[in-house]
C-alpha cells in the first residue's frame, strides 16, 4: 500500500496544511468539498502543492510531523523545489 504525506495551500499561497493518507486523491477531493472540518475548510486550503510517497505507514507519519514541525520557510523552499510553479498538482489526478 502507498501512504502520502502531502502539503495544501490556499489561493494566496499563505498558509500550509499538512496531512497524510493512504489515498491522496480521494482526500484531497474531501478537503475541496469542505466534507473535512477544521483548517482546510476554515482557511480554504485546498490546492495541493506537494506531495511524497512510502510504502510504510510509520515513515509516513513521521515525515509527517518532521514537515510540520519545520518552518516556514522550508515548507516553502521544499514546495519551490518540487512544484516551482506552485501548479494545483490535484487537477492531474
Amino acid at each position: 500500500m502507498t501512504f502520502y504525506v502531502y502539503i495544501l495551500t490556499n489561493a494566496g499561497d499563505n498558509v500550509f496544511y499538512t496531512g497524510v493518507t493512504n489515498d491522496l486523491a480521494r482526500r484531497v477531493s474531501e478537503h475541496q468539498s469542505g466534507k473535512i472540518e477544521g483548517f482546510t475548510k476554515r482557511y480554504k486550503a485546498h490546492k495541493l502543492v506537494y506531495y511524497e510517497t512510502t510504502d510504510n505507514p510509520e515513515s509516513a507519519i513521521v515525515r509527517e510531523k518532521q514537515l510540520k514541525g519545520g518552518s516556514r520557510q522550508k515548507k516553502i523552499d521544499l514546495i519551490k523545489s518540487f512544484n516551482p510553479e506552485w501548479q494545483d498538482l490535484a487537477e492531474d489526478m
